[in-house]
């Protein structure tokens, strides 16, 4: 299994409502992904300018194959990664 967590932090505070609105169309048409044992969006209530993605995958090939789908290669490439700094933390599951 794959744990895959991005932190995203946007650029401008006037985008927080756009990239809001695309990481929940992200995050519903990646759930209908092969594979995707979970996908949530979260907002942080401290810092208003910060995403994270919760992601576990059933394998590094279903990954890879969410990276050639509609949910990455039509919003989340072209459209949220224009308007944030991403940190992706891919992580071991300790307990």
């Amino acid at each position: 299994m794959i744990h895959l967590n991005v932190l995203l932090t946007v650029r401008n505070a006037r985008d927080i409502d756009r990239v809001r609105q695309l990481l929940q169309q992200q995050a519903t048409a990646s759930r209908d992904e092969p594979g995707c044992l979970r996908f949530e969006v979260y907002h942080s209530q401290s810092d208003p300018l910060l995403f994270l993605l919760v992601e576990r995958w059933a394998s590094q090939a279903h990954v890879e194959q969410h990276r050639q789908g509609r949910a990455f290669v039509e919003l989340y490439q072209p459209l949220v990664l224009p308007l944030v700094e991403r940190a992706p933390h891919p992580c071991d599951l300790v307990c």
